[in-house]
């Protein structure tokens, strides 16, 4: 197997065999080949059978002028232009004069990553971006080639970084209309305004099949029906790309599509994000590889490697499953391109060194952050030493370049050219609402609707409650905006409608009133109350979850509902989720209930359907089906169609109508398992801040909250960092003498009582990157973190203070800020994994104060 060890900062030498070469100037590592035979060089210890893989005929093959083409621009190219081809940076973190000098093959830029890193970029800016981008990579003056870069983002519900882009109901939305048509349409609307910014290719759709509804990417999934996800993904790649052999194939308008994320990534165990799948191989095919089957037919130029493992290898370094089923048996001849750093969690690699990803067949190395420059120099040197083949450079780059070709870049342009003043305006245009509007309007399921409540008429008085009623950014789930979908207001989405502002636009035309209240308060008494509630935005695994509860703790929803009911007022309940969630509770207390998923900006296609027109009639009735089965208990998961153990509380397919609205629904039960009355802990930074907290900087001047990567204040900077996955730590640098403050906050007091033991710890990992002078306080003068840590170390240390020695037990009962970090020295410090929690090896703290 291969093996690496790190050698000394000092070293520059590459060993192979035994035979010793240096690299001038590079750091490098120690590789070594120990008996290997060529199998278990490329990973393949067990035997496999690709004749359980479908022979996909490849839509764009024979195109002799094309190949003709790439050979001839291969045979220009020295290794280090080759390996640049290879290398994908992101826009945080390198620069225009880095296109320059390296002249890389693309580019990208992450979820809540902009244009000079402003939130409020316009699409001008976005394009004027792509064009110096451009102009640098086919400047030959430095790095002598002049090949276009190509700029990849994740548009995966609309062009949901750009501010004012049309934002469409999340994929699980899709899945509830079952209509592969809206499907390709939704595809070819984004494209047109991914276009509009310059950029050439959209990292989606995701073709993944979640199997375990506590998988933080949910909602990237169509549907747990395999058959579902496959006929979508033919749908999505023709909308984006156009029909292969066609006029309308990669036109002007239209970019280049990624299948992702390559493969099972929905089926791991306990919907662990980048965990295993420990499927056989012919389920893995049957249940996770049908939408590449018909995603490859339709001619998808790329496919994303996936974070995951299977049967315990990591897919970035799987070479039977990259190189001879995706590549040689299905016949894909597109481009593999890595996700986020995700090389580096191959075994034996880091973010900056790892040829067992490119020898497993991955082209394209995805390096944000600062490891581009250190991976394209190794990368290099590891060719030069033998360690990766050639041969496999000049397949990856011959794909890379095919790819171009087919899509015109060699010969297009600067982005701007390619783009009239009419395309221009394309984002958020009025088309393009209207359709996000109506795949609102099919993705609504209802899954009760007692007394046939629902369709109310709009010629009375409402009462509009629930924190998500007015809540565009929540509406929208993750991945808008930001990465996490968090940070946003109303006002960062020009154009879009909310769900309350849909209702309001509709009663009143119809001569009815309507009252907006979050906590359900009302100053005339309601014929109906629309309450609206349900997740927090967040995304990838950051959405994991231990069980299918709702909101556990607090129940802010189910009271409000209760306190509804308890007045006698007619409620319907709007649940915005990213999943089927345990919500019994919650539906027993409301006379209707509508699954709404996470539906965009267009809020008011609700309206469309809760609500008649003036005279009465239906204006369009349910047409969304489950794509996922609803749970029946918090811990029935999985829960997957046709492999049922026990019942769902309702079926893969179930919807209910204005033409077909069944019997009334009983009241559901709500037990709960047993176990421990209090929770074990309290999760505030895991990968990133969790809901409902933020992260705010406060000084004696401002108190900002972080709704991107990156904020600075006077005194104090931080930012996101890679510690074991994408943006799972926090970088914090302090200026002396000023006094700056991290917060961990919520917008509301918690309740936190459930703590209120002695065993009851705020925990976290730390790194000590600059000790400063004086205390680094955990919340102000409360406690000094030096008296735990070891200031000579410079690795992480995990470390437990106890909560007794910060809040008085009585303060527990409404806590906005659990944690801060403080300082008036020069700290430079990491922090990842802050959480309230239990320990068996508490320290004292002065004055021995007692909680119980």
């Amino acid at each position: 197997m291969w093996f690496k060890k790190a050698l000394p900062q000092k070293s520059a030498k590459v060993y192979l065999r035994g035979k010793q070469l240096l690299i001038s100037g590079v750091v490098m590592v120690t590789i070594n080949l120990v008996g290997c035979d060529k199998s278990s060089l490329e990973g393949e210890a067990t035997p496999q059978n690709l004749a359980i893989w479908p022979e996909v005929a490849a839509p764009l093959a024979g195109q002799e002028d094309v190949e003709r083409e790439v050979a001839s621009l291969l045979a220009t190219l020295t290794l280090e232009q080759k390996v640049a081809q290879m290398i994908q940076p992101e826009i945080r973190d390198f620069s225009v004069e880095d296109m320059r000098k390296y002249g890389f093959g693309s580019f990208l830029n992450g979820g809540g990553s902009f244009p000079n890193q402003d939130k409020q970029a316009t699409p001008a800016d976005w394009l004027e971006l792509a064009d110096a981008m451009y102009r640098a990579s086919v400047d030959d003056s430095i790095d002598g080639t002049r090949i276009p870069t190509m700029w990849g983002t994740d548009a995966v519900h609309g062009h949901t970084n750009v501010k004012g882009a049309t934002i469409f109901p999340h994929n699980i939305g899709l899945g509830a209309a079952h209509n592969s048509e809206l499907v390709q349409r939704i595809a070819e609307a984004t494209a047109k305004e991914v276009a509009a910014t310059g950029i050439d290719w959209v990292f989606a759709p995701t073709v993944a099949v979640a199997r375990d509804d506590r998988w933080g990417r949910a909602y990237e999934s169509y549907s747990e029906d395999p058959d579902l996800v496959a006929e979508y993904a033919d749908a999505f790649v023709r909308g984006m790309q156009g029909e292969p052999n066609s006029a309308s194939f990669l036109a002007k308008g239209r970019t280049l599509a990624t299948l992702k994320h390559f493969i099972g990534d929905g089926g791991t165990r306990g919907g662990d994000d980048q965990g295993d799948n420990d499927l056989d191989e012919q389920s893995l095919y049957q249940i996770h590889g049908r939408g590449y089957e018909r995603g490859i037919a339709a001619a998808a130029q790329f496919v994303m490697a996936s974070f995951n493992s299977w049967q315990g290898e990591k897919l970035h370094g799987h070479h039977y499953l990259l190189q001879r089923v995706l590549k040689d048996r299905m016949g894909f001849d597109g481009v593999v391109v890595g996700d986020w750093n995700g090389h580096g969690q191959v075994a034996g690699c880091r973010n900056d060194d790892c040829p067992a990803a490119i020898n497993a067949g991955v082209d394209i190395l995805m390096a944000p952050g600062q490891s581009w420059k250190p991976l394209f120099h190794n990368t290099v040197a590891q060719v030069k030493a033998g360690v990766i083949d050639p041969k496999r450079i000049d397949d990856a780059v011959t794909r890379i370049l095919r790819v171009k070709l087919r899509a015109g870049l060699i010969k297009r342009g600067l982005p701007s050219a390619q783009i009239s003043q009419e395309q221009q305006q394309i984002l958020g245009a009025e088309a393009h609402r209207s359709l996000a509007r109506e795949a609102v309007r099919q993705s609504l399921v209802l899954l009760k609707n007692n007394q046939q409540l629902l369709p109310l008429q709009p010629n009375q008085h409402f009462l509009v409650a629930g924190p998500a009623a007015d809540n565009i950014g929540q509406q929208s789930g993750g991945w808008t905006l930001t990465w996490q979908g968090t940070g946003n207001q109303n006002a960062d989405f020009p154009g879009a409608t909310s769900i309350y502002q849909g209702l309001k636009e509709q009663v009143v035309a119809a001569g009815g009133t309507i009252e907006l209240s979050a906590t359900g308060s009302f100053q005339q008494q309601p014929d109906v109350a629309i309450v609206v509630f349900g997740e927090q935005p967040y995304a990838e695994g950051n959405g994991d979850l231990s069980n299918l509860e709702f909101e556990r703790g607090s129940k802010r929803s189910l009271q409000l509902l209760t306190q509804l009911q308890r007045q006698g007022i007619k409620t319907v309940a709007v649940f915005i989720s990213g999943r089927p969630l345990w919500v019994n509770p919650e539906i027993n207390q409301a006379d209707a209930f509508v699954a709404a998923w996470l539906p965009g900006s267009e809020g008011a296609g609700i309206a469309d359907v809760l609500l008649t027109d003036a005279a009465g009639a239906i204006q369009y009735d349910f047409k969304g089906r489950l794509p996922f089965s609803w749970p029946n208990r918090l811990d029935q998961a999985p829960l997957n169609a046709p492999y049922l153990k026990e019942q769902p509380l309702f079926p893969l397919g179930f919807g209910l109508s204005y033409k077909m609205p069944g019997e009334s629904l009983g009241i559901l039960s709500e037990q709960r398992p047993t176990a421990a009355d209090r929770p074990k802990s309290l999760s505030l930074f895991n990968r990133s801040v969790q809901a409902p907290y933020r992260i705010q900087l406060q000084n004696r001047e401002v108190t900002q909250v972080l709704s991107s990567s990156s904020l600075a204040i006077n005194g104090l900077q931080v930012r996101t960092v890679d510690r074991r996955v994408q943006e799972d730590a926090l970088r914090l640098q302090w200026e002396s003498n000023v006094g700056a403050t991290l917060e961990i906050a919520s917008p509301f007091t918690e309740d936190l009582r459930d703590f209120a033991r002695n065993d009851a710890v705020v925990a976290l990992d730390i790194r000590l990157l600059q000790v400063g002078e004086g205390p680094l306080w955990l919340r102000r003068e409360g406690f000094d973190l030096r008296s735990l840590l070891n200031l000579q170390q410079s690795s992480w240390q995990r470390v437990a203070i106890p909560l007794k020695c910060i809040f008085l037990a009585e303060q527990l009962a409404a806590i906005s800020v659990p944690f801060a970090l403080t300082t008036q020295g020069a700290w430079q410090v990491e922090v990842s994994d802050i959480a309230i929690t239990h320990s068996n090896e508490v320290s004292d703290c002065e004055g021995n104060l007692d909680f119980e």
